[in-house]
């Protein structure tokens, strides 16, 4: 298979979500066929779900992979179970999620994945890295980046300095 580029929503909010999200990053450049293209810098932003948990650090990277879509979902399953992911709640707390956002200029609709993903236009907390990482990115069906960003609120959403990413 040829390679694509995918674009891989990161999210946290338990256990030290900065540290999840850096331990989830060196694992997606680790998977086969794939290499790590780019990675944005970290948001921080109130939950989707319930408001009874903490805020979630989110990020985004682009991966150049050459592993079909729902193979790329089970390794990010994988990883995703790999630090502690325990699906209790609909949009509740967790120490993980990996989503694919995108997969080449591709649609997918299977049972069990759906790309791009639903709910990508609404989301600022994906968005505004997406924006950060391709500021020029078609979204099959959605149109541009930039152009979902201009009716997406980036209320609550805040970037985190690159030095308290670093840090420590």
């Amino acid at each position: 298979m040829t390679e694509v580029l995918a674009y891989i929503g990161l999210g946290s909010n338990l256990n030290n979500p900065e540290s999840q999200l850096k331990t989830a990053i060196e694992a997606l450049a680790g998977l086969p066929q794939t290499r790590l293209q780019a990675s944005s810098s970290l948001y921080r932003s109130a939950p989707m779900g319930p408001q009874d948990q903490p805020d979630y650090l989110n990020a985004v990277v682009q991966l150049n992979t050459g592993l079909e879509p729902e193979t790329l979902l089970d390794k990010l399953q994988g990883i995703e179970q790999a630090q502690g992911r325990v699906r209790a709640q609909h949009w509740g707390p967790r120490t993980l999620d990996l989503d694919i956002l995108l997969y080449g200029e591709g649609v997918v609709t299977t049972e069990r994945l759906k790309i791009p993903h639903p709910g990508i236009a609404e989301r600022s907390f994906v968005l505004y890295p997406l924006a950060e990482i391709n500021g020029q990115l078609e979204i099959p069906g959605l149109g541009g980046v930039r152009s979902l960003l201009e009716q997406c609120s980036d209320t609550g959403l805040f970037r985190l300095p690159a030095t308290a990413q670093s840090a420590g």
